[in-house]
């Protein structure tokens, strides 16, 4: 390792005085112009990783659903997972470390994680469509080559996309080809043949109002629809050709205002969804024939996925396990309806995909959808075999999993942002400031089928303020009322809370 040759590049790429960031959720974000540093110096760190796991790690430039102007960098473990909670630290640690301290940072890290220095390293990096993202892909490219690092950038992906290029690489080509077009092939063959027994009502021909939320989804299903049957007809808004990513549009905002996204004109029945900034978030939607918007978010996704799974186990009778795993911000009611109807166990973690998806790894299927459209489902290979052993549902299983959405009850919720605060139990119970987490359970107490929690944002600096409640005009009583109590007792700034903020 050539400190000398990482203190000389690291002058051109100078840490603010004063600035201390954390690895939070999904990586480091913050506004733009404060993230040079800490790009090169991830870059440094995907190599010493790489060198640790003697793996292909992946670095992703993006701040997903953030405003245009932020951006942010996580990287990606061996597996396609997210970084390993210990390398969190040492992420943390290595970005925040004055210019004078950083050789010996690496030396520290190296150390503590055993890291032969004389293993190869490869580090392939992606990055979305920020004005800001080319320039810190390569901060993150100066970081890899001054440590003897080897590299290849796919330039612009999305980050399911970047996941997929780690796997592929490290599995030695036996998931798929660790490229765009392997990418394409692999997801539009299996959505094809799932599609080929989905039930649909009227004539074959499908059509998808896609809102890209002016992000790299647009050019990457803008070339990724070729692949699909002439029965889907996939229609793209909100394309980055005008408008601001992220702005009035994308799965974030469609799920916090319970709306359709600006630029998209829907008909009754239409078939439609949203993407985040970097397309690894998706929410459906669509009005009925009387103009009420309905929103099928990743609490109701995960319960028509279960569901239907649920049903196919009963049929299997093999004895498999399956677990749904949800965060506090799970809407109650879909978590009433698992484990009350469809008798699924359902557990509940910390805010992230890292922690849902270790969760899932539990099982022989683990199911996990966040609320806000992040999620998949998990096979263990004895779930494979003897799930493809059904080849086709009878039209009655396919009609009950089609309709499932009727057995969810819609509770509204709201969030709003305040000072920070610290939770335990998955972040649905307040540690500090004394006092607030007992004034919650009292406001809850008034309310019917009604719950509440606070907890600071892992991607902003803000605390989200949720409630959920049995109809609208308690739901926005509840959340005024928790919102107040933590402008009283968690030191608010500003305006206090209003009514139908």
């Amino acid at each position: 390792m050539d400190l000398d040759a990482v203190t000389k590049q690291s002058v051109l790429h100078a840490k603010p005085d004063g600035l201390i960031l954390q690895y939070g959720t999904a990586g480091f974000r913050t506004k733009a112009e404060h993230l040079d540093h800490v790009m090169f110096r991830m870059g440094l760190l995907a190599v010493l990783r790489s060198k640790q796991t003697k793996s292909t790690i992946g670095v992703m430039v993006t701040a997903s659903h953030n405003p245009e102007e932020d951006n942010g960098v996580k990287l990606v473990d061996p597996l396609g997972e997210m970084l390993a909670a210990s390398w969190e630290e040492h992420a943390t640690c290595l970005a925040n470390a004055e210019e004078q301290h950083l050789p010996s940072v690496l030396v520290d890290i190296s150390e503590k994680a055993a890291v032969d220095l004389h293993q190869d390293a490869f580090v392939v990096i992606g990055r979305d469509t920020r004005p800001s993202s080319e320039k810190l892909a390569q901060s993150v490219i100066d970081g890899v080559t001054v440590l003897g690092g080897q590299f290849h950038d796919y330039g612009l992906l999305t980050t399911p996309q970047l996941h997929y290029m780690v796997f592929c690489r490290n599995s030695k080509g036996q998931y798929g080809k660790a490229t765009v077009e392997g990418y394409y092939q692999k997801l539009s063959s299996a959505f094809v043949e799932l599609t080929k027994q989905a039930f649909c009502t009227g004539d074959d021909h499908r059509t998808l109002k896609v809102d890209c939320a002016n992000g790299i989804g647009a050019l990457k299903l803008a070339e990724m629809k070729h692949y699909f049957s002439q029965g889907l007809s996939v229609q793209l808004f909100n394309d980055g050709t005008k408008g601001k990513l992220n702005h009035l549009c994308g799965a974030d905002f469609v799920k916090s205002h319970q709306k359709p996204p600006q630029g998209i004109e829907m008909k009754a029945n239409e078939s439609c969804c949203s993407f985040d900034g970097d397309a690894d978030r998706i929410v459906y939607y669509y009005h009925d024939a009387d103009g009420q918007f309905h929103l099928i978010d990743g609490d109701k996704i995960a319960t028509l996925i279960s569901s239907f799974l649920k049903e196919l186990l009963v049929e299997i009778g093999d004895g498999l396990s399956l677990g749904v795993v949800q965060t506090a911000y799970a809407n109650g009611s879909s978590t009433r309806y698992l484990e009350e109807v469809m008798k699924v166990p359902v557990y509940c973690t910390k805010t992230g995909v890292k922690h849902l998806h270790h969760k899932a790894q539990e099982f022989d299927i683990g199911v996990y959808f966040e609320a806000n459209g992040h999620g998949t489902v998990l096979f263990s290979k004895a779930a494979e075999t003897k799930i493809k052993q059904l080849a086709k549902e009878s039209e009655d299983e396919k009609r009950k999993a089609a309709k499932m959405l009727e057995n969810i009850i819609d509770l509204f919720n709201q969030v709003a942002d305040r000072q920070v605060i610290s939770t335990t139990d998955a972040e649905r119970q307040v540690v500090t400031p004394p006092g607030l987490q007992d004034a919650i359970n009292d406001l809850v107490k008034k309310y019917r089928l009604s719950r509440a929690f606070v907890r600071p944002s892992g991607t902003e600096d803000i605390v989200r303020v949720y409630a959920e409640a049995d109809s609208q005009e308690n739901t926005d009583s509840l959340a005024y009322e928790v919102s107040l109590a933590v402008f009283q007792l968690a030191g608010g700034i500003g305006e206090r809370p209003q009514r139908g903020f």
